[in-house]
């Protein structure tokens, strides 16, 4: 999020306090509406012109999250030399998201870690921008495959390098080693692929049937 607490000026409240929440959550900072308020230096009060409590702020949070995620993502996939290569497509989706995630590793987990409220549509509309965007990407590397399901099982498997790493059960490494270690497990899904489609057998042909 590009706004600073530094930069508030009457009428970018919402902005001011959005910062300062992203700001709390990634300091480690107790988190509420008044620890908020004060980081943004407005009075106690001030956030409830915008936010009716704390889980109005967590979701506007989400929302700025899955934003700037699916603008990560679309960069990532802007500046590839070849858009159609599919390995090197997924592997910068998958350096890209895992990246996000141990930047903004409080953020993240608010997107992904509390339950998203159907009724609220802004929070339901980001997370579907994020995975329509994800969805087409599929759609242009694999078109008339099931994507939905090709789809869901690439996000699991950089969602899970996400939070194993989050949760310590993957060492905490250099940014060019966590890197390196997404391209080798998309290299691996791949070559895996390669690997059962040279492997697999000829039909059999039998007695009196031509080949």
């Amino acid at each position: 999020m590009s706004t600073s607490t530094k930069n508030y000026h009457h009428g970018d409240l919402r902005a001011a306090l959005l910062a300062a929440a992203i700001e709390s959550l990634e300091a480690g900072e107790p988190f509420s509406l008044r620890a908020v308020a004060r980081r943004a230096g407005v009075s106690p009060t001030a956030p409830y012109r915008h936010f009716a409590d704390r889980e109005a702020l967590d979701s506007a949070v989400a929302v700025e999250g899955f934003r700037d995620l699916r603008a990560d993502l679309e960069a990532a996939l802007a500046v590839l030399a070849d858009p159609a290569e599919p390995e090197g497509v997924i592997t910068a989706l998958g350096v890209t998201y895992v990246g996000f995630a141990l930047r903004r590793p409080a953020v993240f987990r608010l997107m992904f870690g509390n339950e998203c409220d159907e009724e609220d549509s802004e929070r339901v509309l980001a997370s579907e921008q994020l995975h329509g965007m994800l969805n087409q990407a599929i759609e242009r590397l694999f078109p008339g495959a099931n994507n939905s399901n090709l789809s869901i099982a690439l996000w699991s498997m950089a969602h899970g390098l996400a939070f194993l790493h989050l949760d310590g059960k993957l060492r905490p490494q250099t940014s060019d080693d966590v890197t390196a270690r997404v391209k080798s497990a998309v290299g691996a899904i791949f070559a895996l692929n390669a690997n059962t489609a040279v492997a697999s057998p000829d039909p059999v042909t039998r007695p009196g049937e031509r080949a």
